[in-house]
């Protein structure tokens, strides 16, 4: 089949504009109107096209985002006008105070109303467009010559090569514009490339601008091409007709020729500007890429324009600088804290530096594992971040400031609280103190003990365990069987009711099952299914405690990790002498309590559901207590339910149980069923 030439030569012309509009759509208004198959297709047959003819290749086809030579070094460009940058303000009397004094210079700005945006922390960019089409971007550089960065600016999708790029658009294209905008990478898309980097084991990046600006000053532009940059616009540096009178007209001309443009908010005066700046800054962390402040501007760009400039600053316009939240400071030493579970977790020890307002001395080290990745030693000088009310954290070290006294950091090889040994899994992140009885990990091994997960001591949470531990009543969970009413009535809001009341509680926790026996033992992977697993399998604890690393992985859902972690614990001196202490007071269950008895299947053909909590059944238990009876348990309540089991603090199927007329049982209840009573 011959196509004709001209034929072909419009298609191609149309591919590219396709293209380029439903780039605009995806990487600019983030609203595709087609499937990334249709967009494959249309891009396949221009790169077909243009292999075919490859004299009809030119710098703005859609192709051409990648590639082109390795430079030896940037060229240097000429910027149409300066390129000026901005005066700071870090309070608003420093913001009402430059007001004064452009209002003395004149007295229309008394009347001005502003717009304001977010300061993007990126790169600032120059982009040159003749007749619609983009032929040069550069670097801002000192403000009057810039670099050139034309092939790596291509490799941004979010970029127009053609303006405008909306085929629907009427808007009168000027012969020559030049744009400024700022290249940035996303938070998001900076945390996946960073992750992507740990997985390939290569070095990761401290902060998006810094990875920003070192992506688009590569001098390959295959290199920029990987890395996830985009860009917002924010002013017309040039335009050869009709010029905007004012930054709102501007703004909006830019979105018309299909620029991806900042945010903004149009204030009406000094009393407006202040609000949009709390409303920002209150938002700095959901924009989805690093702000430091806002820009303020006169709305009036003529009026702008009169006021001129001090040096390289703009008197129309200002930073209001955010409270910082990134800073350096010398890492002086790494302590080590031990949480409920064992868990080893390393925090940096700072010479004192402020962060937004606040003095800060120490900051998290996520896990031993960070610290051996990002290389950071003991006297670097680190980057610090503290963003909103998170706990401020070392980004990294800046390594170019290391003189050579540094030292590396070593995780420990005992528990820095209880001196025992510390263990570390091959392929887990966190190490571990497996010591039950370690006193960084009492209170909270006993807030888990009593949990309703676990021994469900009604009445004694947190608060009253910090109170017996304070007292010295208790240094484990088995000193709990041995409080008296005497020792609780010592103690701050106690009287004879409530004394009682935590007594029995923990009197009747000790008909608990083998599951939450195991489950309150704390041991790091159970949870309640393992539990029952465990509970199932070896029916006590003294078979459990004699189980080998074949038997424990031999039941399915339990790997190698699990089964060490679960023999470790066991094997701890401290931890046998714990349940030899619970075994004295009678807290020693045997699988089998609530098992039911062989004979007639009392269930058969009933369908239960369960919600809430019970006391002598996991979900699990309960489930196969309804099934050795014949019943079987569903999710959901229905027309078809026969009864439902309801336990402490019942969820919506309790209602729509009452709603449609279905038998609803308490434990007691359904226990009496089960023995053929009910």
């Amino acid at each position: 089949m011959v196509v004709n030439k001209s034929n072909l030569y419009s298609r191609l012309q149309d591919l590219r504009k396709q293209i380029q509009y439903h780039n605009y759509r995806y990487y600019v208004l983030n609203d595709p109107v087609i499937s990334d198959y249709e967009y494959d297709q249309l891009y396949a047959e221009l790169v077909k096209i243009e292999q075919e003819h490859p004299e009809w290749v030119t710098p703005d086809s859609p192709t051409q985002r990648v590639g082109g030579l390795v430079a030896e070094k940037f060229e240097k460009v000429q910027h149409p006008l300066p390129i000026l940058s901005l005066s700071n303000a870090f309070t608003k009397d420093e913001v009402q105070d430059w007001f004064e004094r452009i209002v003395k210079l004149n007295e229309r700005v008394r009347e001005a109303d502003f717009i304001v945006e977010p300061k993007i922390d990126g790169l600032t960019v120059v982009l040159h467009y003749q007749d619609g089409v983009f032929q040069k971007g550069a670097t801002r550089g000192d403000g009057i010559v810039g670099e050139d960065v034309t092939a790596n600016l291509r490799t941004i999708k979010a970029l127009p090569l053609n303006i405008p790029v909306s085929p629907l658009s009427t808007l009168k294209v000027p012969k020559s514009l030049v744009v400024r905008g700022e290249v940035f990478i996303t938070l998001k898309d900076f945390e996946e490339l960073n992750r992507l980097l740990e997985e390939m084991g290569e070095k990761t990046y401290l902060n998006p601008r810094n990875t920003a600006s070192g992506s688009l000053r590569q001098l390959d532009p295959r290199v920029t091409a990987t890395r996830p940059l985009t860009l917002l616009t924010y002013d017309i540096v040039y335009i050869d007709d009709n010029s905007p009178k004012t930054h709102c007209e501007l703004l909006e001309r830019l979105h018309d020729f299909g620029f991806p443009v900042v945010e903004s908010r149009y204030c009406a005066n000094l009393r407006e500007v202040f609000k949009a700046y709390d409303e920002f800054l209150e938002r700095r962390d959901v924009l989805g890429y690093e702000a430091d402040g806002v820009v303020i501007k006169i709305n009036d760009i003529s009026l702008a324009q009169q006021l001129g400039a001090v040096g390289k600053d703009p008197r129309g316009a200002i930073a209001f600088k955010y409270p910082a939240r990134e800073v350096s400071t010398q890492l002086l030493n790494i302590g080590v804290n031990v949480g409920r579970t064992g868990v080893l977790t390393p925090y940096a020890i700072l010479s004192p530096v402020e962060i937004g307002g606040v003095i800060v001395k120490q900051a998290t080290l996520h896990n031993f594992d960070f610290i051996a990745q990002k290389d950071i030693r003991i006297g670097d000088i680190v980057l610090i971040k503290r963003a909103g009310d998170v706990i401020p954290y070392v980004i990294g070290p800046i390594i170019e400031r290391r003189d050579g006294d540094e030292q590396v950091f070593e995780p420990p090889s005992t528990c820095p609280v209880c001196n025992q040994p510390v263990e570390h899994l091959e392929g887990e992140v966190a190490w571990y103190c497996v010591n039950s009885a370690c006193p960084a990990q009492i209170v909270r091994n006993l807030e888990h003990f009593v949990s309703r997960s676990a021994m469900d001591i009604v009445g004694v949470g947190i608060n009253l365990v910090e109170q017996f531990v304070q007292a010295g009543l208790v240094s484990d969970a088995a000193d709990l069987y041995h409080l008296k009413k005497e020792d609780l009535l010592k103690l701050e809001g106690f009287a004879d009711k409530k004394a009682d009341n935590v007594l029995r509680a923990i009197a009747n926790s000790k008909k608990q099952s083998l599951t939450r026996l195991i489950i309150g033992l704390g041991i790091r992977g159970v949870g309640e299914v393992v539990a029952a697993d465990l509970a199932k399998r070896f029916k006590s604890l003294d078979a459990l405690m004699s189980a080998s690393l074949d038997e424990l992985q031999s039941i399915e859902g339990i790997g190698p990790n699990t089964a060490q972690a679960i023999v470790d614990w066991f094997r701890q001196p401290r931890n046998r002498e714990f349940l030899e202490k619970l075994r004295k007071v009678g807290v020693w269950p045997i699988e089998g309590d609530v098992e039911p008895e062989e004979g007639e299947q009392v269930f058969a053909g009933k369908t239960f559901v369960v919600t809430g909590s019970l006391q002598r059944f996991t979900r699990e238990e309960v489930k196969n207590f309804i099934e050795k009876l014949g019943g079987k348990v569903t999710e959901s309540v229905s027309r078809k339910t026969d009864y439902v089991l309801v336990g402490e603090n019942p969820g919506s199927k309790l209602e729509k149980a009452r709603t449609l007329n279905i038998p609803i049982l308490d434990e007691a209840k359904f226990l009496e069923m089960a023995k053929g009573k009910g």
